[in-house]
Order: C-alpha cells, then sequence, then structure tokens
C-alpha cells in the first residue's frame, strides 16, 4: 500500500520509517543535523511549495534514507495511514 503524503506524492507503505513533526522534532540537535545532511546529500523531497508541517522518513533495505517534507500535519498522515490499514507499530508518528 501506499501512502499519499501531498500534492502527487506517494511513498510505499513498507519504506517509512517515521512520520515526525516539524516543529517539535526539530529542536532536537539530532533531528537539525539528520535534516542537514539529508539536504546536503540532495535527500530531502519536498512535496510543497507550502511551508512544511511534517516530514516522512523513507529508506529501503539498501541505499540512503530519503527525507519527504509535507504540509500535510502528522495528524493528517496518520489518519490516512490508519485509513489504509497501516499500524501505530508500522509506522511511528512523532
Amino acid at each position: 500500500m501506499y501512502l499519499h503524503l501531498g500534492q502527487s506524492a506517494v511513498v510505499s507503505q513498507r519504506s517509512i520509517i517515521g512520520i515526525f513533526d516539524l516543529d517539535h522534532t526539530s529542536v532536537s540537535a539530532r533531528t537539525r543535523r539528520l535534516l542537514d545532511l539529508a539536504e546536503k546529500e540532495g535527500r530531502v523531497v519536498s512535496v510543497s511549495e507550502d511551508l512544511p508541517k511534517s516530514f516522512v522518513l523513507c529508506g529501503e533495505e539498501k541505499g540512503p534514507s530519503v527525507v519527504y517534507l509535507s504540509q500535510l500535519s502528522t495528524a493528517t498522515l496518520r489518519g490516512r495511514a490508519e485509513r489504509l490499514g497501516f499500524t501505530a507499530e508500522e509506522t511511528a508518528v512523532n
């Protein structure tokens, strides 16, 4: 199954590592380092022109992780995930 992140961006349920609120998680130095490194390496995808409210960290077994910036809130993304049958264990939402 796939989760719609906004605009025309969709990601596979299996690739989702976590869904994070930008306001709450970006106060952490570790999260800022993760986002800065992903940006420098070209692994950040903005799915909207609007101000992002959340980010979705996705990864495959092989290859680097990708950060998707979404204008949708974590609550909206979680609701979509739950309607598709994702469980909290499958998709961590912070």
